[in-house]
């Protein structure tokens, strides 16, 4: 019983899926790192959420989540979707970039915070009207990615400082001026959406992690992964926490409201 009482009291956090192929058939997958990462450090349960746009009721989903994460994946941002040239620079997931956008409007309305990472920080921008480059890897003279021989272990393992921009949310968190951070992407934040705050930077002035709204939702994401070997990294750990204490604020905040009005969550 007294098990079921600490799940009860978790905050339920919904990750969005990637459409993967798994042998020959197509898969809802979130890779476990995010989950357990999440489940332990943000202290939540976890529902997960398939990008299927015609099969999903965003408004209903959001008014049962007290947070949302948005993962990285393999797949890119289709160009078109922030206004720039169609290029062959895939893999894509449209229907990620679907679902996502409709899970941000309406997690905005229900004023939930968002987590992003690595894709999810550049789905937060181009929602929001930001735009992305595409020329990170490494022929770039600050590579964000290792080279395409690289396994695993060593992708994870490329890696590089952030200096975290003071007097931000960040600075309030992670409490010193820079990090270690891995990089992990070919893609980043080329025009930073109104909004958002940049939270942290790289050597070469990239944007590496931003806070801000979507609507009435508060917003965090990092271009870095911090699921990766988090139980070695008390930063990472740190960031899972702080928006854990989002989620249950958010959550407090959204229980008064709808004591006020007489509504409940369904």
């Amino acid at each position: 019983m007294a098990e079921d009482r600490r799940e009860a009291a978790r905050p339920l956090l919904g990750v969005v899926a990637c459409n993967r192929t798994v042998g020959e058939e197509q898969a809802a997958s979130v890779m476990r790192r995010y989950l357990v990462a999440a489940a332990t450090y943000i202290d939540a349960s976890l529902l997960i959420i398939p990008s299927l746009p015609d099969l999903i009721d965003a408004p209903r989903l959001a008014g049962m989540l007290d947070g949302l994460l948005l993962t990285g994946s393999p797949s890119n941002i289709a160009s078109l979707s922030y206004g720039a040239e169609a290029l062959d620079d895939g893999p894509f997931d449209h229907d990620r970039d679907e679902v996502v956008a409709r899970m941000l409007q309406a997690m905005g309305a229900r004023a939930r915070p968002v987590l992003g990472i690595c894709r999810g920080l550049q789905e937060i921008n181009v929602a929001l009207g930001g735009t992305l480059r595409r020329d990170l890897g490494a022929s770039h003279e600050h590579a964000h990615h290792a080279p395409p021989e690289a396994d695993l272990e060593a992708m994870f393992g490329w890696t590089h400082a952030v200096a975290i921009v003071p007097d931000g949310m960040l600075s309030g968190v992670f409490r010193q001026p820079a990090i270690a951070v891995n990089s992990v992407h070919y893609q980043g934040i080329e025009r930073l959406a109104d909004g958002l705050r940049v939270e942290a930077t790289a050597e070469d002035g990239l944007v590496e992690a931003v806070s801000g709204q979507i609507g009435a939702a508060p917003v965090l994401a990092v271009q870095w992964h911090p699921e990766w070997n988090v139980e070695n990294n008390p930063p990472a750990q740190a960031l899972f926490r702080h928006f854990g204490e989002m989620m249950r604020a958010s959550s407090l905040t959204g229980l008064s409201a709808d004591s006020t009005t007489g509504m409940t969550d369904v």
